[in-house]
């Protein structure tokens, strides 16, 4: 991998990275927007073959795509240090805005105003994941077999209570079966389509055309640093596991890490998972806390993902038993971000010099995306957990069974919650008002709601 003399330096490039990660506002879907911009169209580090190139890898990753498509062409342009820059840069707004509001939260979250500001994001919230649903579903259910794997995720997850990591084996298992069958369903499985208004070709960029052979050098860098990533993301979790078992810093550990390789889909696809475990098994925090928590990620830069540091924060804060809790709320959260993100580093670094074969894996695409065609009924079942805790005061759990489903008692509607939601949806669907609009009128009619007296 080598450079001409036109290249951007280290110090040069990590200004574009900053300004990258100051605007990753928006989901996924934004965030590679801005990368596309900034990257292709303005700067011409890279064309648009060689981005959607990188992305399509980056999605065959667990971990969130963005972040990893940052730390992908950091490399690209400037080894393993270019990817820790580009990597590290993308996440740490989000890091701080999050804590910050985790500490706000935590001292002021039953005071009135910051309460009604919540109040009225869980409602934007609701709209959001739903129109997640949509999108996603519009790119993943290209045919009736993707569709039916997205139907009996849902209701394996919504009336059976199966666990995310199962759902998420059945239809890779599915996915590489029926691509080794050789069924059209599971052929043509590609990822995203064009991203720009104008096409940029890589010949007329910095990278140009091909990457060319990669040196022994540069592949044994990569290498290294992707096993030293590894370690540094399982050391902690051992020491914790052998000196601590049963702990709450022990408990985040070993069940972020979990989520580190299981995070296929998206935040969104994870959040499922977290709301049965973080809220239901470890006791964390409560549904409507959740969605706080995901408010906050979609009002802070950075990925979505950075939500999992507010549910380390706040289990932490609450279970450590410390005589300063913000303090244990902060170790909780930072190492809930640890677990999470340092493995992100490790896939990259592990399967960059491998990138072509993984590509070229048809049954690995296959089983990719039949995935993601699971994860749109895990999202829908998200979107309707969400609206049952949003909309309804009260919730009971009716089993028969192996049938489990957890119902909104209907006399317990909170009306004003709902009006919010339909107002949140109509903006959205209807209206194509833009997330971060959704997100700041929501709350701000949650404080006038508080300041009439009505919330």
């Amino acid at each position: 991998m080598t450079q001409r003399a036109d290249f951007p330096t280290l110090a040069e490039a990590t200004k574009v990275w900053a300004r990258i990660a100051a605007l990753s506002f928006g989901g996924p879907a934004g965030q590679i927007a801005v990368m596309h911009r900034i990257l292709v169209e303005e700067r011409k580090w890279l064309g648009d073959s060689r981005f959607l190139h990188a992305l399509n890898f980056c999605m065959l990753l667990p971990g969130p795509e963005a972040q990893q498509l940052a730390t992908y062409i950091g490399w690209l342009m400037h080894g393993v240090r270019g990817a820790l820059v580009a990597g590290g840069l993308f996440i740490l707004p989000g890091i701080l805005a999050i804590m910050g509001l985790s500490w706000i939260y935590a001292a002021f979250g039953d005071v009135g105003f910051v309460s009604a500001l919540f109040f009225g994001l869980k409602a934007a919230v609701l709209a959001i994941v739903l129109q997640a649903v949509v999108r996603l579903g519009r790119r993943a259910l290209k045919n009736n077999a993707m569709r039916a794997i997205a139907a009996g995720s849902f209701v394996a997850i919504f009336a059976f209570a199966m666990p995310f990591p199962l759902i998420v084996a059945l239809a890779a298992a599915i996915g590489w079966l029926g691509a080794k069958a050789g069924l059209a369903a599971f052929q043509d499985t590609g990822g995203h389509g064009k991203l720009g208004a104008a096409h940029v070709d890589d010949a007329q960029t910095l990278l140009g055309r091909e990457l060319g052979p990669l040196s022994g050098a540069a592949r044994a860098a990569a290498l290294r640093a992707g096993a030293f990533a590894l370690v540094l993301w399982l050391l902690p979790v051992g020491t914790l596991v052998l000196l601590a078992p049963g702990h709450v810093f022990t408990d985040i550990a070993t069940y972020f890490s979990k989520l580190a390789v299981l995070t296929f889909g998206g935040a969104y696809a994870v959040l499922a998972w977290v709301a049965q475990e973080a809220v239901g098994t470890y006791g964390w925090l409560q549904p409507g806390e959740m969605l706080d928590g995901l408010g906050m990620a979609e009002t802070t830069p950075g990925p979505l993902i950075m939500v999992l540091q507010f549910v380390g924060f706040m289990g932490a804060y609450r279970e450590a038993g410390w005589a300063m809790p913000m303090l244990a709320g902060t170790v909780g959260g930072l190492l809930a971000t640890w677990v999470t993100f340092a493995p992100c580093f490790a896939w990259i670094f592990l399967g960059a010099p491998f990138m072509e074969g993984l590509r070229a894996n048809k049954a690995l695409s296959a089983a990719l995306s039949a995935v993601t065609a699971a994860v749109v009924g895990v999202i829908l079942n998200l979107a309707i957990w969400f609206a049952i805790h949003v909309i309804w005061r009260e919730v009971a759990r009716h089993q028969l069974g192996p049938l489990s489903l957890e119902l909104p008692v209907l006399g317990s509607i909170d009306w004003l919650a709902a009006g919010l939601s339909a107002l949140a949806l109509l903006a959205v669907f209807r209206l194509n008002i833009g997330m971060v609009k959704v997100l700041l009128s929501a709350a701000l009619s949650g404080m006038a709601l508080h300041l009439a007296g009505w919330a």
